[in-house]
């Protein structure tokens, strides 16, 4: 029986378990077999602490050493269900259980990938799905979005500060964002241009990074290539919520967490991208982490008071 389980492996699954761990909890962390967000990452010029920035990779494993250090113990395993049973918590990994008296969601959220020739060799490397993170490294360069929503209108806001273009390419002839976003944008002639009605189905680049983008118009079938220093996808995020079947999840399945970051569950908390559909930081996910490792201790300390902790 393990006072904490914390399911993840970004940076709000590791701030969980440095907290939990510092309050001799004893975590358990079950790490999935992909990469966070992240860890996806090059330089994070955003992060608090770091002047001149950081590797995404570099402060992700710090912070999981950081943890280890305070006794945090690390398996690998795809989490599969949570089960409630008597006043614990059941989590099973391919034909393995785990008991735990809390348990931490730290599951993030996949962005959505266009799924083309060239985009997971040039991920990093010019594909990118956070122009607030990486939009500075774009100075003076050609920059694409694709997409259609307010993501779209934002990751193009924060690449015109410091693009020298921006080409947005969408597959309809409208907008989905809201009007106020889309207006922002249609004012920004000098240096922002749009393509409607338009794909992309291939990103080039040199075998170090992108060179530009193919793409093919829906209406004509007329295709083009489109020399560009860079693409950022802002197609929408999956949260990895997929497996919780008694958790409450909100219409495009993110987990609903109050304030606290309490889910439906007592007990149960959710930190990161996968209860956040909005910033979508790495500082706001290590601080949900930080919130949902509290309560978790404030939780045990109630058990522990009440009688109930066996």
């Amino acid at each position: 029986m393990h006072d904490v389980v914390i399911i993840g492996g970004g940076i709000s699954a590791h701030t969980a378990a440095l907290y939990t761990a510092r309050a001799n909890l004893k975590p358990l962390v079950l790490t999935g077999p992909d990469l966070d967000q992240l860890s996806l990452t090059t330089t994070v010029e955003n992060y608090p602490g770091f002047p001149d920035g950081v590797q995404g990779p570099d402060l992700v494993d710090n912070a999981k050493k950081q943890a280890q250090k305070f006794g945090a113990e690390y398996k690998t395993g795809l989490v599969e269900s949570v089960t409630k049973k008597d006043n614990h918590y059941v989590l099973t990994v391919k034909d393995t259980t785990y008991e735990a008296r809390t348990v931490i969601i730290c599951t993030g959220a996949s962005a959505r990938l266009l799924k083309i020739p060239g985009e997971q060799e040039y991920f990093g490397k010019g594909v990118s799905t956070c122009a607030v993170c990486d939009a500075a490294l774009y100075h003076d360069k050609i920059a694409v979005v694709v997409g259609g929503g307010d993501s779209a209108m934002e990751e193009s806001l924060a690449l015109y500060k410091f693009a020298k273009k921006v080409i947005i390419i969408h597959r309809k002839d409208t907008f989905r964002a809201s009007k106020i976003m889309q207006e922002r944008i249609k004012k920004l002639t000098d240096k922002i241009e749009i393509i409607w009605d338009t794909t992309v189905t291939e990103v080039t680049g040199d075998g170090k990074f992108v060179t530009g983008v193919k793409t093919k118009n829906l209406k004509t079938n007329k295709e083009e290539t489109i020399a560009c220093d860079g693409m950022f996808l802002a197609i929408g995020h999956i949260p990895n919520t997929g497996f919780l079947n008694n958790i409450t999840l909100d219409e495009h399945k993110y987990i609903i967490t109050d304030k606290k970051s309490h889910t439906n569950l007592e007990g149960v908390y959710a930190a990161g991208d996968c209860q956040d559909s909005v910033f979508k930081q790495a500082v706001t996910s290590a601080g949900t982490g930080c919130q949902a490792a509290i309560e978790a201790e404030r939780y045990i300390e109630h058990l522990q008071a009440s009688g109930e902790y066996k």
